[in-house]
């Protein structure tokens, strides 16, 4: 199963991180638009992402709810029917939740930079350094933390979880 350290944290000043992540990169980066629907399920993540254009992915992943860099394990599947295979999904296991956001992509080397805008949320940074055959989780957390001192994220920026509950908690507030 490929894996990744990936790091989330909370954006304070969108147009500074935004120069950097160009700066780093070398590019304005790539503009997705996704939909992910959550499932049910007795273990991990389990989601269907819809890039709104009649391609998507189906992602299951495990990696523990901690802030700051974090070991990731995932399987991902193409599909060309986001809708039909929601459909089918949706009725089987049962929905958890939508996320729906736009994302500007960077890629600094093995670690792909997310600039997120979550609906209902905000705004967000996610770091993912995809680890190489052989390649050890410290040393994938030590590119993340690098990164994150030159993007300027402070530790108190960290944040837990997968947007799916930061928005669940937020609805359950309310």
């Amino acid at each position: 199963m490929p894996s990744n350290v990936e790091i989330k944290a909370s954006v304070k000043n969108l147009e500074l991180l935004m120069s950097k992540a160009q700066s780093l990169s070398g590019s304005h980066g790539e503009r997705i638009t996704q939909r992910d629907t959550f499932f049910i399920v007795p273990r991990g993540r389990l989601k269907l992402r819809d890039f709104m254009n009649g391609h998507g992915q189906l992602i299951f992943y495990e990696r523990p709810d901690l802030d700051g860099p974090k070991l990731s394990n995932y399987s991902i599947s193409a599909t060309a029917d986001p809708t039909g295979l929601a459909t089918v999904l949706s009725e089987s296991l049962g929905v958890r939740g939508v996320v729906m956001k736009e994302r500007q992509l960077f890629m600094v080397g093995q670690t792909r930079i997310h600039v997120d805008r979550v609906e209902g949320l905000g705004h967000f940074l996610e770091l993912e350094v995809v680890l190489t055959d052989g390649q050890s989780p410290v040393e994938g957390e030590a590119i993340a933390q690098s990164l994150m001192k030159e993007l300027g994220i402070q530790p108190d920026a960290l944040i837990t979880g997968a947007y799916i509950d930061l928005l669940l908690k937020a609805t359950s507030v309310k």
